[in-house]
């Protein structure tokens, strides 16, 4: 019985790391790749991109990290490591840090129509990014975590 719990923890473990990777890896590809390209463009066709990709990005990440919390939280249980428990906070960390943090800004370029972007709307763009820095830290954090387990 020892042997199918162990074998158990262990799966429940790589899937909390393969999600929290997952998670951290999209963050990361917003700010370095994605982020950049889209700050190329002309403010209004910016904006224009930055709407859905942000809708359809949040839904994504929000996901990720309720997924890789729980899994982390089981692996904590099922193996007996206080990491993992840091881990889960340091993965579920996005979402409070989203709606304290990045939500008044993510509602005034939600609010923009993009034909009145401007100079300004690509400053709040800068300091979006500058912002969305801290969910990339966040998941690479926990990421960490879940490797220093393995240590």
């Amino acid at each position: 019985m020892t042997y199918l719990v162990d074998s158990i923890a262990e799966l429940v473990s790589w899937l909390a790391l393969a999600a929290t990777a997952a998670f951290t890896g999209a963050a990361i590809y917003v700010n370095v790749a994605e982020h950049p390209a889209r700050m190329r463009l002309a403010p209004e066709h910016a904006l224009a991109q930055w709407q859905p990709a942000y809708t359809y990005g949040a839904r994504m990440q929000a996901s990720l990290a309720l997924v890789a919390t729980a899994l982390s939280v089981l692996a904590g249980w099922l193996s007996g490591e206080w990491r993992w428990y840091l881990a889960a906070a340091f993965i579920l960390a996005p979402w409070p840090y989203t709606l304290a943090v990045m939500m008044p800004v993510n509602k005034r370029l939600g609010a923009i129509a993009p034909e009145h972007a401007d100079a300004s709307t690509m400053s709040l763009l800068r300091r979006w990014n500058r912002l969305h820095v801290g969910r990339s830290a966040l998941g690479a954090a926990a990421v960490l975590c879940m490797l220093s387990t393995a240590a």
